[in-house]
């Protein structure tokens, strides 16, 4: 627990030229006494690349400090314009506000500044050389960024830890390392049972398999003197392939002697049509047998 806290900042001068004062109306508490005094100082960061631009503005002494609430008036000079690079005169900057007890600092609050001339014509046309008569700053009062550090104060009770503390209960409690291992146990054993198990499954398969041939099953919805019908007709179509293609032959050349004879004699031609469809009729069945199948 912090000795001090800071109730708050209050920016007097806001807006103000440039080369003006700051000034802070700062109010913290104390909680109890202490031995040495409070160290508060205003940085200006010179620059947002490099901070071999920043320079401290102020540094106050606060001290004997009471016990309760405390409030006290800091103020500090502006800015050196040479310690500033021309390029960084302008635009927004920031300020930090920090306090140190015995060189430890323990709180720090930023405000953002933004610089900038006092006419729209020269903000929008800025001369090459800054007029600094011109530049007025403006501190973001309303929006501080407010950092806090434990720090030690007067008595080793107060010093933060720095490593976490003893815990000698710790070593009283069973390892759980113990328990892990009884877990893992159970759970080989387990294992081994289940293997066990599905062996003896496997053995039980092996043998069926051994009993003899299995008796096929018909499929769902299919009867066996269908299935059988089925093995018929692959054979009946096999078989009935080759007649056909033989009376087919033997037709065809039928029709070719019926056409020499229809050639030679015009009687015999005008009976032959009928033979033949008479002919081409009774092949037809073949026919059908074969197209069905």
């Amino acid at each position: 627990m912090s000795v001090v806290s800071l109730l708050g900042v209050k920016v007097l001068n806001n807006p103000a030229a440039f080369d003006a004062s700051y000034q802070f109306e700062i109010t913290f508490e104390c909680l109890e006494p202490l031995q040495k005094d409070l160290e508060w100082k205003l940085t200006y960061v010179g620059s947002a690349t490099s901070s071999e631009h920043d320079q401290e503005l102020d540094s106050l002494l606060v001290g004997p400090i009471p016990v309760g609430i405390n409030k006290f008036i800091f103020e500090a000079d502006s800015p050196d314009l040479k310690r500033i690079p021309t390029s960084e005169i302008l635009g927004v900057t920031v300020i930090l506000l920090t306090c140190s007890y015995d060189g430890r600092e323990f709180v720090r609050v930023g405000y953002y500044v933004n610089n900038e001339y006092d006419s729209e014509e020269l903000n929008a046309e800025p001369p090459a050389k800054p007029l600094i008569q011109r530049v007025r700053r403006n501190v973001l009062a309303e929006k501080p960024r407010v950092t806090r550090f434990a720090i030690k104060w007067d008595t080793e009770d107060s010093a933060p830890a720095e490593f976490p503390p003893e815990q000698p209960e710790a070593d009283l409690v069973e390892d759980d390392g113990t328990a892990y291992g009884a877990e893992e146990e159970e759970l080989e054993e387990e294992l081994k049972e289940e293997t066990k198990a599905d062996g003896e499954d496997e053995e039980m398969a092996g043998a069926d398999d051994t009993a003899g041939p299995s008796i096929p099953v018909p499929a769902k919805g299919v009867d066996e003197d269908e299935e059988s019908d089925a093995a018929g007709s692959e054979d009946l179509e096999a078989e009935s392939s080759g007649s056909d293609e033989e009376d087919l032959e033997e037709e065809v050349e039928g029709e070719g002697d019926e056409d020499l004879e229809m050639a030679e004699d015009g009687e015999h031609a005008a009976a032959g049509p009928g033979k033949a469809g008479e002919q081409a009729l009774k092949q037809q069945p073949h026919g059908e047998v074969v197209m069905v199948h």
